[in-house]
């Protein structure tokens, strides 16, 4: 009896040999050794490594690919499209949204995360964080550059030491790499690649409001840095929209 009410419990199970082979990818997906956005191992290999079946391996792909882990594509092999449930369920739900409305949710986390750094920062954070602006100030392309960018954000939002707040972060920028390919960031530091001292200066501020602690200073920075890059998208959206007239 619970609470008046009679509950009936199913005797446990041990975990079947499926469920075994799932929790080891599952494991292998969490710990980055399959990193988001590559191809794991053919199902030949999988077998000889698990010394598991053919069935065995193609139904535990088949219940990660399910709970979205996973993405099988036709002629091309199984590809880790989320590092955790919580990255899946949020790629699904920016698969139902626009870029503009991603970007925008993105952008409040990162204010408020600016505030909270700005108060918690630690001296080890801050270190991170002056070897973050470093690299992105050291990098000589645009790749390497967006790399160094978005692992400033993230050392800005986990010198929240809000553990929900850091996780939500790195997944949704995790999905929205997935969704979309390519961030609108990522267009907007192509377009800046020729001026890449502007977004510097972006970057600088920002880093040295929360070094100086001073939270609103932070959230300030965050939004310039929106407004740069909503200004380079702007005059994008004209130009594309003056080739097509």
């Amino acid at each position: 009896m619970f609470g008046g009410i009679c509950v009936k419990l199913r005797q446990a199970t041990r975990l079947t040999l499926v469920d075994q082979v799932v929790a080891q990818m599952d494991e292998l997906i969490q710990s980055g050794e399959w990193p988001v956005g590559k191809r794991i191992p053919a199902e030949p290999e999988l077998v000889n490594q698990l010394g598991v079946s053919r069935n065995t391996v193609r139904e535990a792909v088949r219940a990660l690919v399910h709970t979205g882990l996973l993405e099988t594509r036709q002629g091309d092999g199984t590809y880790v499209c989320s590092s955790s449930e919580l990255g899946a369920a949020l790629l699904r739900r920016l698969q139902r949204s626009t870029i503009v409305e991603t970007l925008e949710v993105r952008y409040a986390l990162e204010q408020e995360a600016a505030r909270l750094a700005a108060a918690r920062r630690t001296p080890e954070d801050i270190e991170a964080l002056r070897e973050c602006l470093a690299s992105c100030s050291a990098a000589k392309d645009v790749e390497a550059y967006i790399q160094a960018d978005m692992k400033l954000h993230q050392a800005i939002v986990n010198s929240t030491h809000n553990r929900f707040l850091a996780d939500l972060y790195e997944h949704m920028n995790e999905a929205i790499k997935v969704s979309i390919g390519s961030t609108v960031e990522y267009t907007v530091l192509s377009e800046l690649h020729e001026d890449m001292q502007l977004h510097d200066k972006v970057h600088s501020d920002l880093v040295t409001a929360i070094i100086d602690g001073e939270p609103e200073a932070s959230a300030g920075a965050v939004r310039a840095h929106i407004q740069l890059s909503q200004d380079v998208l702007l005059e994008k959206d004209n130009k594309e929209h003056s080739c097509n007239e």
